[in-house]
């Protein structure tokens, strides 16, 4: 964790064990149905000394994602960013949308709240992000 005055950005982090670790039969049930509770608590321990969680969900439709992982593979300095992996997970995209909406639902709070940031269109998406850590700050920064 960053220290006072700093900031860290984690990309999927502890949410793993809800999402990929579940859909891909990595966890059993009983263990990614607790990675829920043990999500909420770690998270309140964090606001609790502090920190400020922004949590962003990057969300793009079906078609979109298509179009997007088509246009990695047509441009070379692109390519890179797409794996047959990623091919591969695309076909349980309605598996990987149920844990989505459960992990949304379950670990949603009030000292770690959620921001589903409609993505179709970038640019939109990277305003809505920053608007809302502006927002957030600047409601912190009142506060305190």
């Amino acid at each position: 964790m960053p220290k006072a005055g700093h900031f860290a950005i984690f990309d999927r982090s502890w949410y793993g064990r809800v999402l990929v670790e579940r859909v891909e039969g990595f966890a059993t049930i009983p263990e990614w149905q607790r990675a829920y509770r043990e999500i909420n608590e770690m998270e309140e321990q964090m606001a609790n000394y502090g920190t400020l969680l922004f949590k962003f969900w990057i969300d793009i439709d079906k078609d979109e994602q298509l179009k997007r992982f088509q246009d990695r593979e047509k441009v070379p300095s692109k390519q890179w960013k797409i794996t047959d992996e990623d091919w591969r997970n695309r076909e349980k995209w309605d598996q990987y949308r149920d844990a989505v909406d459960d992990m949304l639902y379950r670990t949603n709070t009030d000292y770690a709240p959620w921001t589903i940031v409609e993505s179709n269109c970038k640019l939109y998406a990277r305003i809505k992000t920053l608007k809302t850590v502006v927002k957030t700050l600047e409601k912190h920064l009142i506060k305190h």
